[in-house]
């Protein structure tokens, strides 16, 4: 799909995707001040990337050292098959963590991504997200949120996050 497919149905563009990952990371900066370190875990796809530009902004803009995770699970069918967080040496006990996602609709994969995540004894599990669409069916809510947007259950948010194109789509 190129950008002249869906021109008429752009959200946000680079320059507005850049922003709003600058404002998130002052945002945790300002939330966590007092940490050594945080741990991001993105997930898979989008989610990751997103997490990596937030990691290089915290990193740019405070003294906190960043963990990145990787999360990947169906997120269709997300007890279907085991939920994969890499690297797995990585220690949360008593840190603070961020669940990373593109886009927050109904909060069902960020509920499944807390079982992995509460048994390690995190000090906290914080999400963030680029998109908020506000069609909770989890008791799942941004603590940092890049774009809110009201949508209707059939529309959906598409965030290309590559290196020749950064965009947020209303398709």
């Amino acid at each position: 799909m190129t950008s002249q497919t869906h021109q008429q149905n752009l959200i946000l563009d680079q320059g507005q995707i850049e922003q709003k990952i600058t404002r998130m990371a002052y945002e945790m900066f300002e939330q966590n001040f007092e940490e050594q370190e945080l741990v991001l875990a993105g997930i898979y796809q989008n989610g990751y990337t997103l997490a990596q530009k937030l990691a290089q902004k915290l990193e740019a803009i405070s003294p906190i050292k960043v963990q990145l995770l990787q999360i990947k699970l169906n997120k269709t069918a997300p007890l279907e098959t085991p939920i994969e967080v890499t690297p797995t040496e990585v220690n949360i006990d008593g840190k603070v963590v961020v669940v990373v996602d593109d886009v927050l609709n109904t909060g069902k994969t960020l509920a499944y991504t807390l079982n992995v995540f509460l048994p390690q004894n995190p000090k906290k599990v914080e999400i963030a997200t680029l998109v908020d669409r506000h069609h909770p069916l989890y008791p799942m809510a941004a603590t940092y949120t890049g774009y809110s947007l009201a949508t209707t259950l059939q529309e959906r948010v598409e965030v290309v996050l590559e290196e020749n194109e950064i965009a947020a789509y209303l398709m």
